[in-house]
């Protein structure tokens, strides 16, 4: 008996979640196809059926945990000046540090990139540009308001990356708490020197 598109998408849906949350612990080096698998209860051969490399799950893993995360906290639609601020203090918390729920790829595989090929590289690219976007006060920004969201952007990414790094719990939660209050403090529409 074949297997329908619900079951179909519902399994790429599973593997792509589980990939997401080993790549972002893990990076793509030290995670194989095996071990998505295995996590996301199914067989080897399933893999083929929705992806044609670990290269692609990884660069289609970046995007799924991209969307989700975006979705949920800071939806493209009604993205008010409060839920862009309530998203930054999310963000840059310990909690997401940790990597509790869904990790965001952006801040969790950052390192990672750099050693990456092409494909892989312009859909964490594509994933950066659209977080400043959600972070920008409107669609149609000024210079100083696209400064603006792209240094709050890079403050947020840069902040979990070194936090995570640390050793020192104490550290890390200065490092977490500085970045917050210097993303928050940068208003919209006004570059900061």
């Amino acid at each position: 008996m074949a297997w329908g598109e619900d079951h179909k998408q519902r399994s790429r849906e599973k593997i792509l979640t589980t990939a997401a949350g080993l790549f972002a612990r893990e990076g793509f080096d030290k995670v194989s196809i095996d071990q998505v698998m295995q996590a996301a209860g199914m067989t080897r051969g399933a893999f083929y059926a929705h992806f044609s490399s670990k290269a692609d799950l990884y660069a289609e893993a970046i995007l799924y945990a991209a969307n989700t995360a975006a979705e949920n906290y800071l939806p493209a639609q009604r993205n008010t000046a409060e839920q862009r601020e309530a998203f930054i203090a999310a963000y840059l918390s310990e909690e997401h540090c940790k990597g509790a729920d869904m990790p965001c790829p952006l801040a969790f595989l950052v390192s990672d990139m750099a050693n990456q090929d092409q494909g892989v590289r312009s859909t964490w690219s594509k994933v950066f540009e659209g977080l400043v976007q959600r972070l920008a006060s409107s669609e149609t920004q000024t210079p100083q308001e696209q400064q603006a969201a792209l240094q709050r952007v890079v403050m947020m990414i840069g902040g979990v990356a070194v936090a995570r790094a640390l050793n020192d719990s104490d550290l890390a939660s200065e490092v977490l708490q500085a970045c917050r209050a210097g993303a928050l403090a940068a208003p919209a529409g006004e570059a900061r020197d």
